[in-house]
């Protein structure tokens, strides 16, 4: 499906400003949890009272909600439901996954048609349900085998995410009935299953239902869901568990966890930490910490994702091409989640900084600007193979888009917190004197990613002094904010924190240089380099590089420590979206001047043509 809409830069823009608008009047009746987590939360990532995105990321956000969910093959997700067995053993985990994309990306945009779709979606889903509570797609000889549980897992997902967003009561109705029957059918009690033998990857398929479990809980206070999570992390040590938690704290290692599968370890990795959140169990989250180092040392990529043909690799064995299959998409959005969990738990920002990575270049290339179709996997070295047809990412990338305005901006410590430098309007409700209700309103005007000059407007109901945080990003350098001729520059924990008296109209003009910097290929790619620009790593598209070899080793013509692009705007065909291209002057090894054209490798392949991050190089003698 190949939609490309005659729409003006103008207008577009103009209805972002419309349509990506929280009116703080419809959210007063959405439901609150019943159970809050016992463990504070350093960064509270629920959505301000409105967060209007209209930069970069709003045109991504835009393009996911019109070109990805809207285009949703409703028939397709839902017919295993209706027409039970499924087509597929995994058939059923598309429709939830397709709720909470839709539930996340409603509660910001009000879009009505998306309105009717998710509803439509959601009561057909609920009718299917059984009287016993099962809503799987399977026939009753193959109940809780292979991918049985974890359709149920995807049903709670989505039932729950509806209910959030719209307070429907038969969604948390339909998702008790599901943890119900789970309770009732899984467990270490006499005549219960075993749920490590009910699900694939040594059972880390199944017993990642604790995600969803651990927030059936909340939402519902009863404690049965909760013990029943602590059912499932028993199970790991069982004698065929996969011994999660364990492993992680002995061998300190992801890929020595049962058959290092990273989709269903960083899913159980995800409801280890909100139960780390709800009970404090400490070694819950030093088993997340070990993890979190070991992939970002040894089995990242560059683009924020991991996994080579699925799985957790050796160390820093990172093949990016077509034939290593890098980066499933599910892993990238799964990892997203692992990282906000840990960043809401410690705020500390290296959490958030893998979250911008994944963000501006994984998440964002693994779906196409131009007709919303999904790589599964998506590679750093050749074509990204974009397809449309139902599978496992197709139906996870947008839900890691749905997050974007969960993530630009943010309370930390209770205090407001610039995030992200894109374009957006932003409305939130602050305590003063431990009074609360004032409401403070930013308007951040922006070129991010392209330029680094941020305006931010300031209103309140009345002039009042408060700390309003701006992250300084990692990759940024000369990073200063201004106010009325008083410059903020100092740094601290990757804040500069400006505590002031606000006045109505104040702004703050933010400058930051964003730097390119050379990475080196390292043990998977020797003698290659990869250039990134801020967040933002460039590749080399063939289609706008007709005259060059991206076989043949490159000399630059700059020093490494500074390279200095050129924009390349007039080289981009009218149909390309993303206003970004540059060109670098360099020298092939026979002597040959070049002129490489860079872009964004989210952006990069859009037209089809193969693209390249990794690039042949040899150093200037």
């Amino acid at each position: 499906m190949n939609l490309k809409p005659k729409i003006t830069h103008v207008i577009l823009f103009n209805f972002l400003i419309f349509s990506i608008t929280v009116n703080a009047q419809e959210r007063l009746n959405i439901p609150q949890p019943k159970i809050k987590f016992k463990e504070s939360s350093i960064y509270k990532n629920e959505l301000p009272k409105q967060n209007t995105l209209s930069g970069y990321l709003g045109m991504r956000y835009f393009d996911n909600l019109r070109k990805r969910l809207l285009a949703i093959d409703e028939k397709g997700i839902l017919d295993g439901f209706i027409h039970r067995p499924g087509k597929q053993v995994w058939i059923g985990e598309h429709v939830g996954k397709y709720l909470e994309s839709a539930a996340n990306t409603w509660i910001i945009t009000k879009d009505p048609d998306l309105k009717r779709q998710m509803d439509r979606i959601a009561m057909t889903l609920i009718s299917t349900q059984l009287p016993n509570g099962y809503l799987g797609t399977y026939s009753p000889d193959k109940y809780w085998t292979a991918w049985d549980v974890w359709v149920h897992k995807y049903d709670l997902y989505g039932l729950l995410a509806y209910y959030r967003v719209t307070g429907n009561q038969k969604a948390l109705g339909a998702a008790r009935k599901i943890g119900d029957l789970l309770c009732q059918t899984f467990g270490d009690s006499p005549g219960q299953r075993n749920i490590i033998l009910s699900g694939t990857h040594v059972g880390m398929a199944a017993t990642s239902i604790l995600d969803p479990m651990a927030d059936l809980y909340r939402w519902t206070g009863d404690t049965k869901y909760l013990d029943f999570c602590n059912y499932l992390v028993r199970s790991y040590d069982t004698p065929e568990g996969p011994k999660i938690v364990s492993t992680l704290l002995k061998e300190k290692q992801v890929d020595k966890v049962a058959n290092a599968k990273a989709y269903e370890m960083l899913s159980n990795l995800v409801g280890i930490l909100k139960l780390y959140r709800l009970t404090g169990d400490q070694k819950l989250l030093s088993a997340s910490q070990i993890a979190f180092n070991d992939i970002v040392s040894k089995r990242l990529y560059i683009s924020g994702t991991a996994s080579d043909h699925e799985h957790f690799k050796n160390d820093f064995e990172l093949q990016a091409n077509n034939e290593a299959h890098m980066g499933e998409g599910c892993v990238t959005v799964t990892w997203m989640q692992f990282n906000i969990q840990m960043f809401a738990i410690t705020g500390e920002l290296k959490y958030f900084d893998e979250i911008e990575k994944s963000v501006y270049n994984q998440l964002l290339a693994a779906e196409n600007p131009q007709t919303g179709c999904v790589s599964y996997y998506t590679p750093l070295m050749g074509k990204k193979p974009y397809g449309c047809e139902i599978n496992c990412c197709v139906s996870s990338v947008p839900r890691g888009i749905a997050l974007l305005p969960y993530l630009n901006y943010g309370k930390i410590n209770n205090m407001p917190s610039v995030l992200l430098y894109e374009s957006a309007t932003i409305t939130d409700s602050i305590n003063i004197l431990n009074k609360s209700g004032q409401l403070i309103q930013l308007t951040v005007k922006s070129e991010f990613p392209k330029e680094g000059v941020t305006t931010i407007g300031v209103n309140t109901t009345y002039s009042s002094k408060f700390t309003l945080q701006l992250r300084v990003p990692s990759w940024s350098s000369n990073f200063k904010a201004t106010i009325n001729g008083k410059m903020y520059n100092e740094v601290s924990k990757g804040w500069i924190k400006i505590n002031r008296k606000w006045e109505k109209g104040d702004k703050i003009n933010v400058s930051y240089d964003i730097p390119v910097k050379v990475l080196d290929g390292g043990k998977s790619y020797p003698g290659f380099i990869a250039l990134r620009r801020g967040p933002q790593l460039l590749s080399l598209d063939s289609s706008l590089n007709t005259s060059v070899n991206p076989d043949i080793p490159i000399v630059l013509k700059s020093d490494l420590s500074n390279i200095q692009l050129n924009n390349a705007i007039r080289s981009l065909p009218q149909n390309w979206v993303g206003r970004q291209v540059y060109s670098l002057p360099v020298e092939t090894n026979r002597g040959v001047d070049r002129i490489l054209t860079l872009v964004p490798f989210a952006e990069a392949g859009q037209t089809g043509a193969k693209s390249n991050v990794w690039i042949p190089f040899r150093q200037n003698k």
